[in-house]
């Protein structure tokens, strides 16, 4: 499948994009050496906040295995964000992890696009692992990649109440019909989960009731996210494992999503 036989929009709902890799913990990154990275990255992005590390979710495979496993060695280090003076891109690192988000601040704000968020994420890792040589940090040793991409579908937009949810996700949908005992939900938080090809990771599709912090409209949170690596480790090998991951999230979000709600309030365009 090329990328350009995938589903595209003039009006996507996606509201943030992250790709990451999660790597074997350096314990040579010490605290100073965020201060230095900081300065390379701070022309682009000259705003920095510190936030709690993230804990790695690591798909697992094999009879008896988990779908998912948490690596319960949380680095004592924070997680550093660098941000654009938009904040609309951000630079996550801590020592076993780093990331590049897209994010939409603003109603205005558009969506740039997979290749254009794919680029910069290469080109501030390629930075990073530069970074760790002239310092004599290192090299990355992959665990896991991750993709991630979150829409915000506000109620109005093919859907008014909760039990309006199979008119956007007929997968998600709620049946109600008079004479049921239950009510309409008052919230919904549903998750599901797919395999990617020949164990390369998980597709992670959830959808959530929440009120967007800008105005307090209520939304449907779609997140689909794919976690995994190949059997290639090598760090040469990650651009094709993200094609993939890209490739199963759109046309996921393209098979969940009503026909047309997709022409009519998206505009999709093939």
């Amino acid at each position: 499948m090329t990328h350009n036989a995938l589903p595209d929009y003039e009006r996507p709902p996606v509201i943030e994009v992250a790709a990451g890799i999660t790597y074997k913990t350096i314990d040579r990154l010490l605290a100073p050496y965020l201060g230095l990275l900081w300065e390379r990255f701070k022309p682009d992005y000259p705003k920095c906040r510190e936030m709690p590390p993230l804990i790695p979710q690591v798909e697992t495979f094999g009879p008896g295995a988990p779908i998912e496993t948490s690596l319960l060695e949380v680095p004592p280090l924070p997680r550093i964000w660098f941000l654009d003076e938009k904040e609309n891109r951000v630079i996550q690192v801590q020592r076993d992890r780093f990331l590049h988000n897209w994010k939409k601040v603003e109603a205005e704000d558009e969506y740039p696009r997979f290749p254009t968020l794919r680029q910069m994420f290469r080109e501030r890792l390629s930075d990073f692992q530069a970074f760790l040589a002239a310092n004599g940090l290192g090299e990355l040793r992959p665990v896991q990649y991750e993709l991630t991409y979150v829409n915000h579908i506000p109620k109005g937009d093919g859907w008014n109440s909760l039990q309006d949810i199979g008119r956007v996700l007929p997968d998600f949908s709620w049946d109600f019909h008079r004479g049921r005992f239950l009510p309409e939900p008052e919230a919904v938080n549903w998750r599901t989960v797919f395999r990617l090809p020949e164990d390369c990771g998980r597709l992670h599709v959830s959808v959530r009731s929440v009120s967007r912090l800008s105005d307090q409209t209520p939304v449907l949170l779609l997140d689909l996210t794919a976690r995994g690596i190949g059997q290639d480790r090598s760090l040469a090998a990650m651009w094709s494992w993200f094609d993939t991951a890209r490739t199963w999230i759109v046309r996921t979000f393209a098979d969940i999503a009503d026909d047309h709600v997709q022409k009519e309030i998206w505009r999709r365009k093939q």
